[in-house]
């Protein structure tokens, strides 16, 4: 399968190998972005193989109708919904799949086309949704959000120390008229940050933040996990790639937590072949990108890959 691509698909071997693909196994990417994972697994698979793709945004899901294979199934939705697009695509939910893949966050077009509003390196318009089709408009949600709102959502995701005095800029500039673009926004940022680390933009965890907010990353993210562990077979594997601590840390604890036996007394009276077993087996460590990954894709600095395995419940 040949589909066009215009980023690098960030650690595309260490994701593809770590999901120990099966010829006639069926998978599902739930980011399809620009199709670098999906073609890496449609190239690992048999004819009999079968592979779901989701993704949010339109602009994807029109690249990937492009190229028919009848081994992929695209589907124009969020991975929060994931147990509902497999019974759509016909796929049985109690029968399972044999892998997960998800690659969370913004990819490299959706940054670098100054129209979709997610970079301050163009002057567009204040937009930032992944799905075009639905939702608010950032320029909307700063429109009627208060100080406060405005002030919670820059510091929680984007961690910035400056977010009340960018909240009440916000606030104060929009009194005289909308915020409409991303230039806009920016230089009113910038305006509000008094110091910020060398080379680094001082609208950059501004930005991020409402990113985050306006598509709900991050619960989309705490949904999809444990629908994951629910649709894989047993062995089956559920890989996550994240770009921010706020994320890897949902992934982190996650998988921890599902890696872990269930706690009972010590005063209970069971062998140790009697305790619950956990649900997951934690498969290596968190990895991140070579040096000469980052070298030629400096966006891939800040990836974090995590594998977990699906564990057989023992029969009672």
């Amino acid at each position: 399968m040949t589909l066009p691509s215009q980023h690098q698909t960030v650690l595309l071997r260490e994701a593809v190998d770590a999901l120990e693909i099966k010829p006639a196994g069926t998978y599902v990417d739930g980011t399809f972005g620009r199709g670098g994972h999906s073609r890496a697994i449609l190239d690992r698979l048999g004819p009999d193989g079968r592979l779901l793709a989701l993704d949010r945004d339109p602009d994807a899901v029109a690249l990937a109708r492009e190229t028919p294979d009848r081994r992929l199934r695209v589907m124009h939705q969020s991975f929060s919904e994931l147990t509902e697009a497999l019974r759509v695509a016909g796929i049985d939910v109690e029968q399972g799949v044999d892998g997960v893949l998800l690659d969370i966050g913004v990819s490299s077009p959706q940054l670098d086309q100054g129209e979709r509003g997610f970079s301050f390196r163009y002057d567009a318009p204040l937009d930032m949704r992944m799905d075009t089709t639905q939702g608010e408009t950032a320029a909307q949600w700063l429109q009627r959000a208060g100080v406060q709102e405005i002030t919670e959502v820059i510091r929680n995701y984007g961690e910035e120390r400056f977010a009340f005095q960018i909240a009440k800029k916000v606030v104060a500039a929009r009194g005289e008229r909308p915020l409409t673009t991303t230039g806009e926004l920016a230089a009113l940022v910038r305006a509000a940050v008094r110091t910020r680390e060398p080379g680094k933009d001082a609208a950059t965890r501004t930005f991020q933040a409402l990113r985050i907010h306006i598509n709900q990353e991050l619960e989309q993210l705490t949904l999809v996990l444990p629908q994951a562990m629910t649709v894989l077979k047993q062995g089956g594997r559920l890989v996550v790639i994240s770009f921010h601590s706020l994320e890897d840390r949902i992934v982190k604890r996650f998988m921890r937590d599902g890696a872990a036996p269930d706690r009972l007394s010590r005063k209970l009276p069971l062998r140790a072949v009697d305790l619950p077993q956990p649900d997951l087996r934690l498969v290596g460590k968190a990895l991140k990108a070579s040096a000469e990954e980052v070298a030629a894709n400096p966006r891939a600095r800040s990836a974090v890959m995590r594998v977990a395995e699906k564990l057989a419940r023992k029969a009672a």
